[in-house]
């Protein structure tokens, strides 16, 4: 999947994502949040039915360092972030690569609401400006940024609701068809209230338990994180794991071991709110590339 862009404009996207990443990095720290580090190579991911692990000699290479983290906030680090590579198997395209960089951030005592507010300081001060221009779209970065629920994502942009969407297989269907391409094309759109069977790892809302307090982040039509309230109550996340991996095996795909030591923390685990935000494409957007290629020192296929 070839960029576009000539070598000397992709040498100066790689000075201007590492000034992206010092912002970013700069950010957490006078906040007051611990960068950490966990390892790369894990006995067993978190049994998502659409995210699919490469295996590593008998493990398996993090889809994400959520499980990791969390552990971390189970053994009393409150406020933590981590910049890491991630592998997907199967993830190629000009907005997917199948090894790429994560920015991972957790904060006690939080729910989904804070962290919608501090991922919007995050991404202005990665930005370092007001706007943004992005494929055709000026994106005003000044808020309040635009928030709205999935239930009405569906009323505007489609012709059915969530409900149907669900119970007939068209959901995400219409959430990359019909709903993704009118999200942040002119501020950024957080869309949350996430279906409960949408959320593997998501807090129910307590005023409606048929939905997660769940959101993801939307800058021109391109989804940059996904967040939510920390489920931490170890025996309705295992009956979700468990449901999970029996989809997986439905599909026919490669089943992982339980994570019996994340499981086992949970019970340490204080009230939290997390997310993960995928930088290169943060970056693709920040300098206006048409091509997640064009941001990157190398892709698989270059090797």
């Amino acid at each position: 999947m070839p960029g576009s862009w000539p070598l000397a404009r992709r040498s100066q996207a790689l000075a201007q994502r590492g000034a992206i990443f010092n912002r970013i990095r700069m950010f957490f720290h006078e906040k007051g949040y611990l960068e950490v580090e966990t390892p790369f190579r894990i006995p067993a991911p978190a049994p998502e039915a659409q995210i699919d692990a490469i295996p590593s000699v008998g493990w398996f290479l993090q889809t994400s360092p959520e499980l990791c983290m969390k552990r971390l906030l189970a053994a009393g680090y409150p406020h933590i972030f981590q910049i890491c590579r991630c592998w997907r198997d199967g993830e190629r395209g000009s907005r997917h690569l199948s090894e790429f960089t994560m920015l991972e951030w957790y904060r006690a005592q939080a729910d989904y609401q804070v962290l919608m507010a501090e991922t919007e300081e995050l991404v202005r001060a990665a930005a370092g400006s007001e706007s943004i221009d992005y494929r055709g779209n000026k994106i005003d970065l000044s808020l309040p940024w635009e928030r709205i629920t999935v239930r009405d994502a569906f009323l505007r942009h489609t012709d059915t609701t969530a409900e149907a969407a669900l119970a007939d297989g068209s959901f995400d269907e219409l959430m990359v068809e019909r709903i993704e391409p009118h999200l942040g094309l002119t501020r950024p759109t957080f869309i949350y209230d996430y279906p409960a069977s949408c959320s593997a790892l998501a807090r129910l809302k307590a005023s409606d338990p048929t939905v997660a307090e769940r959101f993801e982040l939307y800058i021109g039509g391109l989804e940059i994180a996904n967040a939510f309230s920390e489920l931490i109550d170890p025996v309705e996340q295992r009956a979700r794991f468990e449901a999970e991996a029996a989809e997986r095996a439905a599909q026919g795909k490669l089943t992982y071991p339980m994570p019996e030591k994340f499981l086992a923390a949970l019970s340490d685990m204080p009230e939290a709110a997390g997310i993960a935000l995928g930088l290169d494409r943060l970056v693709m957007v920040l300098l206006n590339a048409d091509c997640i290629d064009d941001v990157v020192a190398f892709t698989t296929e270059e090797l």
